[in-house]
């Protein structure tokens, strides 16, 4: 399967974000804990050059803690200010200012030296589709400033935010790349959602998701489905579907009513904090 979507707006959106970007001073980017790699659009380090930047891993909850703390030093070897937050709960989001004050603290100062009093830091906040954007801007204002939704490519039009005397957000739309070079970069997109279910064989990407989880967390598919894990992923996704139920009428298997069930059952957290993606090269390659 061939994983690639790049709607039209996206271009639009893409331009959109050149042009202001000589507006900000801070570019905060929110990737997924899941896949920190993959999530990120490799547009932005071209974009936001000479721009200070903080890396926020969202969604860390449904991430492997391990490998949470091995991403944050991977990022902050590289120079970047890094969080763990959830958006969604609101978890690690008081550290944020402090992070937002602390990456602009030379052009802070350097206002300060011109005698420039009260410019409030301007930050764009960026990340692809699905990633959390407008749940992490809304939990850190406090209101509902923005529109969300579960879906990806809800923000279409961008918008600023007065957080505070201190801050102001650019919110803009989810963004993805034309091409994926590496197809396990649009897989691993597909797994987590950030590509839309309809335009994909979700059968073909839940046995590659069970394939990636039996590989790196043994035991938690059978543990959470009750089932037995051994065998081929497409024998296991069978023994989930029989076991929950997915049947169409006349008894048969409802396959692709089991695969959205461990697609949703994944993205959720209800099998476990998973990682599929590791700083050092251990990274699932669909292989």
């Amino acid at each position: 399967m061939n994983y690639q979507w790049y709607p039209g707006h996206m271009t639009k959106a893409r331009r959109m974000m050149q042009e202001d970007i000589k507006l900000i001073d801070l570019i905060i980017e929110l990737v997924d804990a899941r896949i920190p790699l993959s999530s990120r659009n490799p547009d932005i380090d071209e974009l936001g050059k000479n721009k200070a930047r903080l890396i926020l891993l969202n969604k860390s909850d449904l991430a492997d803690e391990r490998y949470n703390e091995s991403w944050t030093e991977y990022f902050r070897s590289r120079g970047f200010l890094v969080l763990k937050v959830n958006s969604q709960r609101g978890t690690g989001l008081k550290a944020v200012n402090g992070a937002v004050l602390e990456a602009c603290r030379e052009k802070i100062e350097r206002d300060r030296r011109r005698g420039i009093k009260n410019r409030p830091v301007r930050a764009m906040v960026v990340g692809i589709p699905n990633v959390g954007k407008s749940t992490f801007i809304n939990s850190f204002a406090g209101r509902a400033c923005t529109k969300t939704g579960n879906k990806p490519g809800v923000t279409k039009g961008k918008q600023w935010i007065r957080l505070n005397k201190n801050v102001e957000l650019l919110d803009t739309p989810g963004i993805l790349w034309p091409k994926f070079e590496d197809q396990s970069v649009g897989l691993k997109l597909a797994m987590i959602g950030s590509i839309k279910d309809e335009i994909l064989n979700v059968e073909e990407l839940s046995l590659e998701l069970l394939e990636a989880i039996m590989v790196h967390y043994p035991g938690l598919i059978g543990q959470r489905f009750e089932v037995a894990e051994d065998g081929k992923p497409v024998e296991v996704l069978e023994r989930i579907g029989e076991k929950r139920q997915c049947l169409l009428k006349g008894g048969q298997l409802d396959y692709t009513k089991a695969a959205r069930l461990v697609l949703e059952e994944f993205r959720s957290g209800k099998i476990g904090r998973i990682t599929l993606e590791y700083p050092k090269e251990e990274t699932y390659d669909g292989k």
